[in-house]
């Protein structure tokens, strides 16, 4: 088994199909499927239905793709360490954020590790929950991520970097006192909320549940860009991170915290073993800015 057989069955199966993964790779549809063909051979089985112009899977394609993944992972690993000895020249980070910190961490962050490792791409995916970017770290598509802690995954390591308040946002004529909101006051306030099971609005309907207030959400939105905007026309209120909060506050909106304090511990997230330099100069990075 060759890494680049491996590359070539990942890439059929991110791109869609041999044509489309051999134009990604850079090699010829004949060498990839001869390629895809050989490894076939090898492990005695097939690892695609060829439906025409389509593939898919089989089941022992999808059971090859998680290790498939973590084995480039690794090789990634391997060739970034040696480059680290150049410092950083090169290479990819591929991160995974909650959409919610992906303004305040990651943006910041990302800014200051491009500045300082400018030939080190990064790529940041933003799946809803922290249980979706546990999966993609633990298969290899991301190497770090940033998540709310704890995850209930025992093969990953997490790291706490602080904690993140949530804020209530409320429309520009709602009462401006600065003092704490009760989260009991928000009984029959109509709410405007990201999509069930995301990291914000779990939180959000806990504390309002442990306060024995049943939310009422009146406006879902999977646009989380939209959610300042519908709390500044009077749509309803929201429950927002502190840096939203300020953003909204600064545009008309009233911000107040809540009483008890609503908080949620904030972390990385990544594989056990190594990590490639990029990845460690990133968490390093992260650390710096939040210690």
């Amino acid at each position: 088994m060759e890494l680049r057989q491996v590359a070539y069955v990942v890439g059929i199966v991110d791109h869609g199909g041999f044509g489309r993964a051999a134009a990604a790779l850079h090699v010829s549809q004949p060498s990839l499927s001869q390629g895809v063909a050989r490894l076939e051979a090898e492990l005695g089985v097939s690892l695609f239905h060829r439906l025409g112009r389509r593939v898919a899977p089989t089941a022992a394609g999808e059971a090859f793709l998680g290790p498939a993944r973590r084995l480039l992972r690794e090789a990634s690993t391997a060739r970034e360490a040696v480059a680290a000895v150049t410092g950083l020249q090169g290479g990819t980070l591929d991160l995974v954020a909650l959409p919610t910190l992906a303004a305040d961490p990651v943006a910041p962050l990302v800014g200051a590790f491009r500045h300082r490792y400018p030939e080190v791409s990064v790529r940041i995916v933003e799946p809803e929950g922290a249980d979706a970017v546990v999966a993609l770290v633990r298969d290899g598509r991301c190497e770090l991520g940033l998540a709310e802690l704890p995850v209930a995954a025992s093969d990953v390591v997490t790291e706490h970097l602080f904690d993140d308040e949530l804020f209530v946002i409320l429309p520009p004529d709602a009462d401006p006192r600065a003092d704490g909101l009760a989260v009991g006051e928000l009984d029959a306030v109509p709410l405007v909320t990201s999509p069930p099971g995301t990291s914000t609005r779990r939180l959000a309907e806990r504390a309002l549940r442990a306060a024995g207030v049943e939310p009422r959400v009146v406006v879902e939105t999977d646009q989380r860009e939209a959610i300042v905007p519908l709390v500044l026309a009077g749509a309803g209120a929201s429950f927002v991170t502190r840096s939203v909060a300020d953003r909204a506050a600064a545009a008309g909106a009233v911000a107040r915290p809540l009483r008890p304090r609503l908080r949620r511990p904030i972390g990385l997230v990544r594989r056990r073993g190594g990590s490639s330099p990029a990845a460690a100069a990133f968490a390093a990075l992260a650390r710096q800015d939040r210690g």
